[in-house]
């Protein structure tokens, strides 16, 4: 016959595991699991070897134990290490094509093909030709700014 302190054992190191789980290894769900199915063979050895009356309560409070452990868990805002608290503060529009327009004149930095970097009014850009290939050191000139993207083609 199973004896209560197999039955406790198993619940106990069931609560244990979901705990440890929560805690300390949030994300692997292994240990949780393993806890969960402790939890599940000590109530169903309750019932099977104790009768319906102390599966019932074993069961109940085992529920109950495993939601107090819960909320405790939520309560103590354990849940606020793991969440990121800063804020995304960029967009579509960055503001890096504030500085120069169309007919802007500039220096290809890289081979365009038809992407690249180029340099206008001292600082460096991320263009694209409308695809043409473009050497490295040609002039070149803003046709079109399209959002964040600024079509450039030689300036001959």
């Amino acid at each position: 016959m199973v004896e209560w302190s197999i039955v406790v054992s198993l619940i106990v190191t069931g609560l244990i595991l979901v705990v440890i789980e929560i805690f300390f290894v949030p994300g692997t769900t292994f240990v949780g699991l393993l806890g969960f199915l402790c939890l599940v063979i000590g109530v169903a050895l309750s019932f099977r070897y104790f009768g319906g009356l102390i599966g019932w309560s074993v069961a109940a409070g085992s529920t109950a134990i495993t939601g107090f452990v819960l909320y405790q868990s939520f309560r103590t805002n354990i849940w606020s290490r793991f969440s990121l608290k800063s804020t995304l503060t960029g967009g579509v529009h960055d503001g890096v094509t504030d500085q120069v327009t169309t007919g802007t004149e500039g220096v290809a930095l890289s081979a365009l093909r038809p992407s690249g970097k180029a340099e206008m009014n001292g600082n460096t850009y991320e263009v694209r030709t409308q695809g043409k290939y473009v050497e490295t050191g040609t002039r070149i000139r803003i046709v079109q700014i399209n959002s964040n993207q600024i079509i450039v083609e030689p300036n001959e």
